[in-house]
């Protein structure tokens, strides 16, 4: 059910030695993510609890207001770092299987230039690059996350996550332009590309399902 708590779970990257990225940064990283699970959980209960034909709806400010907003930002941060930590783990190199496929395609320059467009995409981000498959045409994007609540792109589903807050990357390489960039260096050298050909799959799927339901609806 829609309302059932989320429970914080394990993920294999942190049963490895990663490449660049320290135990202590996925540790403090994890903390975070357990933060996000615990306050979903808090604002659920709270919206579940309203008494609807009552609360005041305003948009300056109202109880409903705060707290939906607030359960937004914590979902949304519970439901990336979950993607990002389950792509974590991997042998790196380039992109293979069908992403790799799709991406070389669709992309001028093919893989080289949707690796530089991430790389670009996070060094313009100021919270999250975010890949994502369109459902509407099966393309593949890589969308600028600013924060991680204000933000939607509609029939997108998400399939490779890259975190760059601070947090993710300023204890092992430091809080500059230039540490940012030898952070992503480090996430590529990390990727799970299996994990990321996994989620890609189910996106296909979903497509597919709903082509199929217009065409016999």
């Amino acid at each position: 059910m829609p309302w059932d708590e989320l429970e914080a779970r394990q993920f294999p990257a942190f049963e490895k030695e990663l490449e660049g990225i320290s135990k202590q940064t996925m540790e403090d990283h994890y903390k975070l993510y357990e933060g996000y699970v615990k306050k979903t959980n808090e604002t659920r209960k709270i919206l579940k609890e309203f008494d609807y034909g009552d609360i005041e709806g305003n948009q300056v400010y109202s109880a409903l207001r705060a707290v939906a907003v607030d359960y937004t930002f914590a979902l949304l941060g519970f439901k990336n770092h979950e993607l990002y930590f389950g792509h974590l783990g991997g042998d790196g190199g380039d992109p293979d299987g069908r992403f790799a496929e799709i991406v070389g395609d669709e992309f001028p320059g093919g893989l080289e230039n949707w690796q530089q467009s991430v790389r670009k995409s996070a060094s313009a981000a100021r919270g999250w690059v975010m890949v994502g498959y369109d459902l509407n045409d099966g393309s593949i994007f890589n969308y600028i996350m600013d924060t991680q609540n204000l933000w939607a792109v509609y029939n997108m589903v998400p399939i490779l996550a890259l975190d760059v807050y601070e947090h993710a990357y300023v204890r092992d390489f430091g809080a500059t332009p230039d540490g940012r960039k030898e952070y992503v260096e480090a996430f590529f050298k990390n990727l799970d590309w299996d994990h990321v050909n996994r989620q890609l799959a189910q996106a296909e799927a979903a497509r597919q399902a709903a082509q199929q339901s217009a065409t016999e609806g």
